[in-house]
Protein backbone atom coordinates (compact mmCIF):
# COMPACT_ATOMS: atom_id res chain seq x y z
CA UNK A 1 0.00 0.00 0.00
CA UNK A 2 1.16 3.56 -0.53
CA UNK A 3 1.12 6.91 1.00
CA UNK A 4 2.88 9.46 -1.62
CA UNK A 5 4.57 11.77 0.88
CA UNK A 6 6.30 14.66 -1.10
CA UNK A 7 7.14 16.03 -4.45
CA UNK A 8 10.12 16.51 -6.25
CA UNK A 9 12.60 13.96 -8.21
CA UNK A 10 13.58 10.67 -6.19
CA UNK A 11 11.36 7.79 -6.23
CA UNK A 12 11.11 4.82 -3.81
CA UNK A 13 9.22 1.24 -3.75
CA UNK A 14 7.03 1.07 -0.98
CA UNK A 15 5.62 -2.12 0.57
CA UNK A 16 2.49 -2.09 -1.01
CA UNK A 17 3.58 -2.20 -4.33
CA UNK A 18 3.53 1.50 -5.32
CA UNK A 19 5.55 4.83 -5.59
CA UNK A 20 5.82 7.53 -3.94
CA UNK A 21 7.93 10.85 -4.81
CA UNK A 22 9.89 12.09 -1.77
CA UNK A 23 11.48 15.52 -1.78
CA UNK A 24 14.75 16.38 -1.80
CA UNK A 25 14.31 18.06 1.61
CA UNK A 26 13.30 14.73 2.68
CA UNK A 27 15.42 11.28 2.43
CA UNK A 28 18.31 13.06 0.84
CA UNK A 29 19.01 15.55 3.41
CA UNK A 30 21.96 14.96 5.88
CA UNK A 31 21.77 16.03 9.47
CA UNK A 32 25.32 17.26 11.68
CA UNK A 33 27.02 14.21 12.83
CA UNK A 34 27.08 14.89 16.28
CA UNK A 35 23.25 15.23 16.02
CA UNK A 36 23.22 11.63 14.94
CA UNK A 37 25.62 10.55 17.34
CA UNK A 38 23.32 11.97 19.95
CA UNK A 39 20.69 9.86 18.72
CA UNK A 40 22.33 6.62 18.60
CA UNK A 41 23.36 6.94 22.30
CA UNK A 42 20.01 8.08 23.05
CA UNK A 43 18.75 4.98 21.47
CA UNK A 44 21.31 2.86 22.91
CA UNK A 45 20.86 3.58 26.10
CA UNK A 46 17.24 3.68 26.39
CA UNK A 47 17.01 -0.12 24.84
CA UNK A 48 19.70 -1.24 27.37
CA UNK A 49 17.38 0.47 30.29
CA UNK A 50 13.98 -1.00 28.63
CA UNK A 51 16.17 -4.65 28.35
CA UNK A 52 17.60 -4.53 31.93
CA UNK A 53 14.12 -3.66 33.16
CA UNK A 54 12.43 -6.64 31.37
CA UNK A 55 15.39 -9.62 32.18
CA UNK A 56 14.95 -8.08 35.89
CA UNK A 57 11.36 -8.88 35.61
CA UNK A 58 11.50 -12.09 33.35
CA UNK A 59 13.70 -13.41 36.45
CA UNK A 60 11.42 -12.14 39.11
CA UNK A 61 8.99 -13.98 37.49
CA UNK A 62 10.27 -17.13 36.25
CA UNK A 63 8.70 -19.01 39.06
CA UNK A 64 5.06 -17.90 38.98
CA UNK A 65 2.51 -19.73 38.65
CA UNK A 66 1.00 -18.43 35.80
CA UNK A 67 4.33 -18.62 33.83
CA UNK A 68 4.94 -22.75 34.60
CA UNK A 69 3.47 -24.06 31.13
CA UNK A 70 5.59 -21.46 28.66
CA UNK A 71 8.70 -21.38 30.78
CA UNK A 72 10.69 -24.22 30.96
CA UNK A 73 14.21 -26.11 31.66
CA UNK A 74 16.63 -24.76 28.69
CA UNK A 75 20.04 -25.17 27.07
CA UNK A 76 19.59 -29.15 26.40
CA UNK A 77 21.32 -29.39 23.47
CA UNK A 78 24.53 -27.59 22.51
CA UNK A 79 25.61 -28.06 -1.79
CA UNK A 80 22.35 -29.72 -3.07
CA UNK A 81 21.13 -30.49 -6.80
CA UNK A 82 19.04 -28.70 -8.70
CA UNK A 83 15.19 -30.19 -9.46
CA UNK A 84 13.72 -28.54 -12.36
CA UNK A 85 9.87 -28.56 -14.12
CA UNK A 86 8.70 -31.75 -13.61
CA UNK A 87 10.41 -32.67 -11.08
CA UNK A 88 9.37 -29.91 -8.87
CA UNK A 89 5.51 -31.11 -8.74
CA UNK A 90 6.75 -35.10 -8.77
CA UNK A 91 8.92 -34.38 -5.49
CA UNK A 92 6.16 -32.11 -4.07
CA UNK A 93 3.03 -34.41 -4.66
CA UNK A 94 5.53 -37.41 -3.15
CA UNK A 95 6.02 -35.53 -0.29
CA UNK A 96 2.76 -34.07 0.01
CA UNK A 97 1.45 -37.65 -0.19
CA UNK A 98 4.18 -38.75 2.85
CA UNK A 99 2.84 -36.12 4.65
CA UNK A 100 -0.58 -35.48 4.69
CA UNK A 101 -1.87 -38.66 2.99
CA UNK A 102 -3.22 -38.92 -1.02
CA UNK A 103 -6.52 -37.96 0.31
CA UNK A 104 -5.34 -34.79 1.02
CA UNK A 105 -3.71 -34.32 -2.01
CA UNK A 106 -6.91 -35.60 -4.02
CA UNK A 107 -8.54 -32.62 -1.62
CA UNK A 108 -6.23 -30.15 -3.19
CA UNK A 109 -5.74 -31.18 -7.16
CA UNK A 110 -9.56 -30.60 -6.86
CA UNK A 111 -9.60 -26.90 -6.39
CA UNK A 112 -6.34 -26.68 -8.36
CA UNK A 113 -8.58 -28.66 -11.25
CA UNK A 114 -11.76 -26.58 -10.41
CA UNK A 115 -9.72 -22.81 -10.85
CA UNK A 116 -7.83 -24.32 -13.64
CA UNK A 117 -11.63 -24.30 -15.40
CA UNK A 118 -12.48 -20.93 -14.46
CA UNK A 119 -9.45 -19.52 -15.91
CA UNK A 120 -10.49 -20.53 -19.76
CA UNK A 121 -13.24 -18.82 -19.43
CA UNK A 122 -11.03 -16.17 -19.23
CA UNK A 123 -13.10 -13.64 -16.76
CA UNK A 124 -10.49 -11.79 -14.18
CA UNK A 125 -13.73 -10.95 -12.12
CA UNK A 126 -15.02 -15.22 -12.01
CA UNK A 127 -11.70 -16.07 -10.84
CA UNK A 128 -10.80 -14.01 -8.11
CA UNK A 129 -14.48 -14.87 -7.37
CA UNK A 130 -14.13 -18.34 -7.61
CA UNK A 131 -10.80 -18.06 -5.80
CA UNK A 132 -11.95 -16.40 -2.56
CA UNK A 133 -14.71 -18.71 -2.13
CA UNK A 134 -12.15 -21.97 -2.30
CA UNK A 135 -10.20 -19.52 0.03
CA UNK A 136 -13.16 -19.31 2.48
CA UNK A 137 -13.85 -23.13 2.35
CA UNK A 138 -11.03 -23.72 4.19
CA UNK A 139 -11.99 -20.89 6.69
CA UNK A 140 -14.99 -21.08 7.39
CA UNK A 141 -17.68 -23.74 9.14
CA UNK A 142 -18.92 -26.70 8.03
CA UNK A 143 -16.95 -27.22 4.82
CA UNK A 144 -13.37 -26.62 7.03
CA UNK A 145 -14.35 -29.28 9.20
CA UNK A 146 -15.42 -31.56 6.03
CA UNK A 147 -12.10 -31.16 4.27
CA UNK A 148 -9.99 -31.42 7.23
CA UNK A 149 -11.14 -34.99 7.47
CA UNK A 150 -9.05 -35.42 4.27
CA UNK A 151 -5.77 -35.53 6.10
CA UNK A 152 -4.48 -39.09 7.26
CA UNK A 153 -3.24 -39.90 11.00
CA UNK A 154 -2.78 -37.37 13.49
CA UNK A 155 0.55 -35.39 14.19
CA UNK A 156 1.24 -32.69 15.65
CA UNK A 157 1.86 -30.34 13.15
CA UNK A 158 -1.27 -31.44 11.02
CA UNK A 159 -3.56 -28.10 11.27
CA UNK A 160 -0.46 -25.98 10.72
CA UNK A 161 0.21 -27.85 7.69
CA UNK A 162 -3.45 -28.61 6.55
CA UNK A 163 -3.95 -24.38 6.86
CA UNK A 164 -0.74 -23.70 5.40
CA UNK A 165 -0.98 -25.86 2.42
CA UNK A 166 -4.47 -25.57 1.91
CA UNK A 167 -4.27 -21.77 2.31
CA UNK A 168 -1.03 -21.24 -0.22
CA UNK A 169 -2.23 -23.53 -2.95
CA UNK A 170 -5.53 -21.47 -3.23
CA UNK A 171 -3.39 -18.39 -3.48
CA UNK A 172 -1.66 -19.91 -6.02
CA UNK A 173 -4.23 -21.23 -8.18
CA UNK A 174 -5.84 -17.93 -8.21
CA UNK A 175 -2.67 -16.61 -9.31
CA UNK A 176 -2.43 -18.92 -12.14
CA UNK A 177 -5.89 -17.97 -13.17
CA UNK A 178 -5.45 -14.26 -12.97
CA UNK A 179 -2.35 -14.34 -15.11
CA UNK A 180 -3.95 -16.97 -17.57
CA UNK A 181 -6.56 -14.21 -18.24
CA UNK A 182 -4.33 -11.50 -18.65
CA UNK A 183 -1.75 -13.78 -21.26
CA UNK A 184 -4.36 -15.59 -23.21
CA UNK A 185 -1.75 -15.68 -26.00
CA UNK A 186 0.47 -17.92 -23.75
CA UNK A 187 -1.99 -20.74 -23.03
CA UNK A 188 -0.85 -21.83 -19.56
CA UNK A 189 -1.52 -25.36 -19.48
CA UNK A 190 -2.84 -27.86 -16.19
CA UNK A 191 0.70 -29.04 -16.20
CA UNK A 192 2.07 -25.41 -15.88
CA UNK A 193 -0.34 -25.01 -12.38
CA UNK A 194 0.73 -28.29 -11.20
CA UNK A 195 4.63 -27.71 -11.54
CA UNK A 196 4.07 -24.08 -9.71
CA UNK A 197 1.72 -25.01 -6.85
CA UNK A 198 3.69 -28.21 -5.88
CA UNK A 199 7.22 -26.84 -5.55
CA UNK A 200 7.76 -27.76 -2.11
CA UNK A 201 10.41 -25.54 -0.02
CA UNK A 202 6.77 -23.28 -0.54
CA UNK A 203 4.02 -25.65 -0.47
CA UNK A 204 3.02 -24.99 3.32
CA UNK A 205 4.93 -22.07 4.38
CA UNK A 206 5.43 -19.72 1.28
CA UNK A 207 6.36 -17.52 0.79
CA UNK A 208 4.01 -16.63 -2.39
CA UNK A 209 5.84 -16.19 -6.17
CA UNK A 210 3.11 -14.80 -8.16
CA UNK A 211 2.89 -17.54 -11.45
CA UNK A 212 4.35 -14.81 -13.88
CA UNK A 213 7.58 -14.95 -11.91
CA UNK A 214 7.62 -18.43 -11.16
CA UNK A 215 7.20 -19.74 -14.68
CA UNK A 216 9.49 -17.03 -16.41
CA UNK A 217 12.46 -18.37 -13.64
CA UNK A 218 11.85 -22.20 -13.53
CA UNK A 219 11.57 -22.01 -17.38
CA UNK A 220 15.06 -21.20 -17.88
CA UNK A 221 16.17 -23.62 -20.13
CA UNK A 222 20.08 -23.33 -18.93
CA UNK A 223 19.87 -20.65 -15.60
CA UNK A 224 22.96 -18.47 -14.79
CA UNK A 225 23.91 -17.60 -12.02
CA UNK A 226 25.29 -14.44 -11.36
CA UNK A 227 28.96 -14.32 -10.07
CA UNK A 228 29.12 -14.04 -5.93
CA UNK A 229 25.74 -15.85 -5.96
CA UNK A 230 26.80 -19.41 -4.07
CA UNK A 231 28.80 -17.11 -1.71
CA UNK A 232 25.66 -14.82 -0.80
CA UNK A 233 23.16 -18.27 -0.56
CA UNK A 234 26.08 -19.44 2.21
CA UNK A 235 26.21 -16.42 3.80
CA UNK A 236 22.33 -16.07 4.31
CA UNK A 237 22.33 -19.47 5.25
CA UNK A 238 24.36 -19.26 7.90
CA UNK A 239 22.79 -15.85 8.84
CA UNK A 240 19.68 -18.14 9.41
CA UNK A 241 21.79 -20.14 11.71
CA UNK A 242 22.53 -17.51 13.81
CA UNK A 243 19.47 -15.99 13.68
CA UNK A 244 18.16 -18.75 15.22
CA UNK A 245 20.42 -19.53 18.24
CA UNK A 246 20.17 -15.84 19.31
CA UNK A 247 16.04 -16.77 19.43
CA UNK A 248 17.24 -19.80 21.62
CA UNK A 249 19.33 -17.80 23.72
CA UNK A 250 16.99 -14.52 23.98
CA UNK A 251 14.17 -16.59 25.07
CA UNK A 252 16.20 -18.39 28.00
CA UNK A 253 16.88 -14.71 29.24
CA UNK A 254 13.42 -12.64 28.13
CA UNK A 255 10.16 -14.25 28.43
CA UNK A 256 8.71 -11.86 26.43
CA UNK A 257 5.75 -13.86 24.80
CA UNK A 258 4.74 -15.14 28.54
CA UNK A 259 4.71 -12.03 31.10
CA UNK A 260 1.95 -10.69 28.92
CA UNK A 261 -0.29 -13.54 30.02
CA UNK A 262 -0.62 -12.39 33.58
CA UNK A 263 -1.76 -8.81 33.79
CA UNK A 264 -1.17 -8.59 36.92
CA UNK A 265 2.28 -8.99 36.90
CA UNK A 266 2.61 -6.82 34.05
CA UNK A 267 1.19 -3.67 35.68
CA UNK A 268 3.87 -4.24 38.03
CA UNK A 269 6.54 -3.58 35.80
CA UNK A 270 8.18 0.04 35.08
CA UNK A 271 7.48 2.15 32.39
CA UNK A 272 10.59 1.67 30.46
CA UNK A 273 10.19 -2.17 30.82
CA UNK A 274 6.60 -2.16 29.31
CA UNK A 275 7.13 -0.18 26.66
CA UNK A 276 10.68 -2.73 25.40
CA UNK A 277 7.95 -5.73 25.90
CA UNK A 278 5.44 -4.45 23.72
CA UNK A 279 8.79 -3.47 21.56
CA UNK A 280 9.84 -6.91 21.67
CA UNK A 281 6.52 -8.65 20.99
CA UNK A 282 6.54 -7.29 17.63
CA UNK A 283 10.23 -7.59 16.95
CA UNK A 284 9.72 -11.48 17.69
CA UNK A 285 7.35 -12.22 15.05
CA UNK A 286 9.06 -10.26 12.41
CA UNK A 287 12.08 -12.60 13.86
CA UNK A 288 10.30 -15.54 13.01
CA UNK A 289 9.24 -14.43 9.85
CA UNK A 290 12.43 -13.18 8.76
CA UNK A 291 13.85 -16.56 9.76
CA UNK A 292 11.09 -18.92 8.09
CA UNK A 293 11.86 -17.31 4.58
CA UNK A 294 15.34 -16.99 5.09
CA UNK A 295 15.78 -20.42 5.56
CA UNK A 296 13.01 -21.51 2.19
CA UNK A 297 14.57 -18.49 0.42
CA UNK A 298 17.59 -20.52 0.47
CA UNK A 299 16.77 -23.59 -0.89
CA UNK A 300 15.25 -21.45 -3.51
CA UNK A 301 18.25 -19.72 -4.42
CA UNK A 302 19.79 -22.91 -4.79
CA UNK A 303 16.93 -23.90 -7.53
CA UNK A 304 17.84 -20.32 -9.43
CA UNK A 305 14.81 -18.86 -8.33
CA UNK A 306 14.70 -15.65 -6.82
CA UNK A 307 11.94 -15.65 -4.49
CA UNK A 308 10.46 -12.48 -2.18
CA UNK A 309 12.19 -11.19 -0.05
CA UNK A 310 12.19 -11.67 4.16
CA UNK A 311 9.68 -8.62 5.62
CA UNK A 312 11.24 -5.44 6.34
CA UNK A 313 13.18 -5.07 10.08
CA UNK A 314 10.03 -3.76 12.42
CA UNK A 315 12.74 -1.25 13.77
CA UNK A 316 12.99 0.47 10.60
CA UNK A 317 8.85 1.19 10.24
CA UNK A 318 7.79 4.31 10.54
CA UNK A 319 4.80 4.22 8.13
CA UNK A 320 2.33 2.21 7.34
CA UNK A 321 2.81 1.78 3.62
CA UNK A 322 5.46 -0.77 4.58
CA UNK A 323 4.13 -2.57 7.55
CA UNK A 324 3.56 -6.30 6.40
CA UNK A 325 5.30 -9.65 7.80
CA UNK A 326 5.30 -11.77 4.62
CA UNK A 327 6.06 -9.75 1.51
CA UNK A 328 5.10 -12.67 -0.84
CA UNK A 329 1.70 -12.05 -0.05
CA UNK A 330 2.01 -8.51 0.18
CA UNK A 331 2.75 -9.06 -3.52
CA UNK A 332 -0.04 -11.16 -4.61
CA UNK A 333 -2.66 -8.25 -2.78
CA UNK A 334 -0.66 -5.24 -4.60
CA UNK A 335 -1.17 -7.07 -7.79
CA UNK A 336 -4.43 -8.42 -8.24
CA UNK A 337 -6.48 -6.22 -5.97
CA UNK A 338 -4.75 -3.24 -4.09
CA UNK A 339 -3.37 -1.69 -7.27
CA UNK A 340 -5.64 -2.55 -9.30
CA UNK A 341 -8.89 -0.74 -7.22
CA UNK A 342 -6.58 1.91 -6.19
CA UNK A 343 -4.64 3.25 -8.92
CA UNK A 344 -1.98 5.99 -8.31
CA UNK A 345 -3.58 5.85 -4.61
CA UNK A 346 -3.16 9.47 -4.74
CA UNK A 347 -7.27 10.03 -4.57
CA UNK A 348 -9.05 9.61 -0.64
CA UNK A 349 -11.67 7.49 -2.53
CA UNK A 350 -10.51 4.89 -4.44
CA UNK A 351 -7.26 4.03 -1.89
CA UNK A 352 -10.41 3.99 0.55
CA UNK A 353 -12.00 1.50 -1.22
CA UNK A 354 -8.89 -0.27 -2.13
CA UNK A 355 -7.83 -0.51 0.82
CA UNK A 356 -10.98 -1.91 2.50
CA UNK A 357 -11.08 -4.51 -0.66
CA UNK A 358 -7.63 -5.63 0.23
CA UNK A 359 -7.87 -5.84 4.21
CA UNK A 360 -11.21 -8.03 3.71
CA UNK A 361 -9.27 -10.34 1.97
CA UNK A 362 -6.29 -10.17 3.95
CA UNK A 363 -9.12 -11.02 7.12
CA UNK A 364 -10.45 -13.89 5.00
CA UNK A 365 -6.80 -15.34 5.11
CA UNK A 366 -6.11 -14.93 8.51
CA UNK A 367 -9.38 -16.25 9.68
CA UNK A 368 -12.19 -14.16 10.46
CA UNK A 369 -12.45 -13.57 14.22
CA UNK A 370 -13.11 -10.59 16.30
CA UNK A 371 -9.26 -10.34 16.65
CA UNK A 372 -8.63 -10.10 13.36
CA UNK A 373 -11.68 -7.79 12.60
CA UNK A 374 -9.99 -5.00 15.03
CA UNK A 375 -6.25 -5.78 13.83
CA UNK A 376 -7.95 -5.26 10.20
CA UNK A 377 -10.07 -1.70 10.82
CA UNK A 378 -7.20 -0.23 12.48
CA UNK A 379 -4.03 -1.22 9.97
CA UNK A 380 -6.44 -0.06 7.66
CA UNK A 381 -7.52 3.18 9.28
CA UNK A 382 -3.80 3.50 9.34
CA UNK A 383 -3.11 3.39 6.11
CA UNK A 384 -5.90 5.50 5.04
CA UNK A 385 -5.09 8.42 7.96
CA UNK A 386 -1.73 8.59 6.35
CA UNK A 387 -3.16 9.30 3.05
CA UNK A 388 -5.11 11.83 4.83
CA UNK A 389 -2.21 13.55 6.48
CA UNK A 390 -0.63 13.71 3.52
CA UNK A 391 -3.46 15.55 1.14
CA UNK A 392 -3.75 17.93 4.28
CA UNK A 393 -0.18 18.89 4.32
CA UNK A 394 -0.37 19.65 0.93
CA UNK A 395 -2.87 22.58 1.76
CA UNK A 396 -2.32 26.11 2.72
CA UNK A 397 -1.12 26.81 5.15
CA UNK A 398 0.87 23.85 6.17
CA UNK A 399 2.35 23.50 2.75
CA UNK A 400 3.82 27.08 3.23
CA UNK A 401 4.57 26.77 6.76
CA UNK A 402 6.87 23.62 5.91
CA UNK A 403 8.18 25.45 2.61
CA UNK A 404 9.80 28.22 4.96
CA UNK A 405 11.84 25.60 6.77
CA UNK A 406 15.13 24.93 6.45
CA UNK A 407 15.48 21.17 4.62
CA UNK A 408 17.25 19.63 7.75
CA UNK A 409 14.48 21.47 10.14
CA UNK A 410 11.92 19.86 7.26
CA UNK A 411 13.35 16.44 8.13
CA UNK A 412 13.25 16.42 12.04
CA UNK A 413 9.44 17.43 12.12
CA UNK A 414 8.85 14.46 9.67
CA UNK A 415 10.75 12.35 12.15
CA UNK A 416 8.32 13.39 15.03
CA UNK A 417 5.41 12.31 13.08
CA UNK A 418 7.35 9.29 12.03
CA UNK A 419 7.96 8.86 15.97
CA UNK A 420 4.62 9.00 16.82
CA UNK A 421 3.29 6.49 13.46
CA UNK A 422 5.52 3.98 14.73
CA UNK A 423 3.95 3.60 18.18
CA UNK A 424 0.74 3.37 16.73
CA UNK A 425 2.33 0.75 14.32
CA UNK A 426 3.02 -1.31 17.26
CA UNK A 427 -0.41 -0.95 19.17
CA UNK A 428 -2.34 -2.05 16.17
CA UNK A 429 -0.33 -4.82 15.24
CA UNK A 430 -0.05 -5.56 19.15
CA UNK A 431 -3.86 -6.43 19.28
CA UNK A 432 -3.12 -9.71 17.01
CA UNK A 433 0.09 -10.59 18.09
CA UNK A 434 -0.36 -10.66 21.55
CA UNK A 435 -3.93 -9.47 22.87
CA UNK A 436 -6.22 -6.75 23.31
CA UNK A 437 -6.57 -6.40 26.79
CA UNK A 438 -2.64 -6.27 26.86
CA UNK A 439 -2.22 -3.85 24.01
CA UNK A 440 -5.30 -1.66 26.16
CA UNK A 441 -3.13 -2.07 29.14
CA UNK A 442 0.11 -0.73 27.13
CA UNK A 443 -1.55 2.03 26.02
CA UNK A 444 -3.21 3.34 29.14
CA UNK A 445 0.24 3.02 31.23
CA UNK A 446 2.19 4.74 28.37
CA UNK A 447 -0.50 7.78 27.14
CA UNK A 448 -2.52 8.50 29.92
CA UNK A 449 -1.28 7.39 33.38
CA UNK A 450 2.40 7.78 31.89
CA UNK A 451 1.67 11.14 30.51
CA UNK A 452 3.58 13.64 30.07
CA UNK A 453 6.83 12.10 31.47
CA UNK A 454 6.51 8.62 29.86
CA UNK A 455 4.86 9.48 26.68
CA UNK A 456 7.48 12.37 25.62
CA UNK A 457 10.32 10.29 26.76
CA UNK A 458 9.49 7.10 24.86
CA UNK A 459 8.83 9.28 21.88
CA UNK A 460 12.21 10.92 21.88
CA UNK A 461 13.54 8.06 22.24
CA UNK A 462 11.29 6.90 18.85
CA UNK A 463 12.20 9.91 17.01
CA UNK A 464 16.02 9.24 17.74
CA UNK A 465 15.32 5.98 16.16
CA UNK A 466 13.81 7.47 13.17
CA UNK A 467 16.41 9.81 12.46
CA UNK A 468 18.87 7.11 12.09
CA UNK A 469 16.42 4.86 10.14
CA UNK A 470 16.10 8.17 7.83
CA UNK A 471 20.14 8.77 7.74
CA UNK A 472 20.18 4.87 6.57
CA UNK A 473 17.97 5.43 3.79
CA UNK A 474 19.37 8.53 2.68
CA UNK A 475 22.50 6.87 1.95
CA UNK A 476 20.98 3.84 0.11
CA UNK A 477 19.10 5.97 -1.52
CA UNK A 478 22.33 8.03 -2.78
CA UNK A 479 24.68 5.16 -3.43
CA UNK A 480 21.63 3.65 -5.66
CA UNK A 481 21.56 6.56 -7.32
CA UNK A 482 25.28 6.57 -8.36
CA UNK A 483 25.16 3.15 -9.03
CA UNK A 484 22.32 4.34 -11.72
CA UNK A 485 24.58 7.28 -12.94
CA UNK A 486 27.89 5.03 -13.30
CA UNK A 487 25.64 2.15 -15.25
CA UNK A 488 24.58 5.42 -17.76
CA UNK A 489 28.20 6.14 -18.24
CA UNK A 490 29.06 2.94 -19.04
Amino acid sequence: MSLQWEGRELEWQLGWGTRCSIQAMGIKTALPAAELGLYSLVLSGALAYAGRGLFEASQDGAHRKAFRESVRPGWEYIGRKMLRSWMYAVYGALAVVGTMGPWYLLLLLGHCVGLYVVSLFGQPWLCLGVGLASLASFKLDPLISWQSGFVTGTFDLQEVLFHGGCGFTVLRCTSFALESCAHPDRRYSLADLLKYNFYLPFFFFGPIMTFDRFHAQVSQVEPVRPEGELWRIRAQAGLSVVAILAVDVFFHFFYILTIPSDLKFVNRLPDSALAGLAYSNLVYDWVKAAVLFGVVNTVARLDHLDPPQPPKCITALYVFAETHFDRGINDWLCKYVYNYIGGEHSAVIPELGATIATFAITTLWLGPCDVVYLWSCLNCFGLNFELWVQKLAELEPLSQIETSLSEQMSRRVRAVFGAMNFWAIIMYNLVSLNSPEFTDLVAQRLLLSGFPQTTLAILFVTYCGVQLVKERERTLALEEEQKQDKEKLE
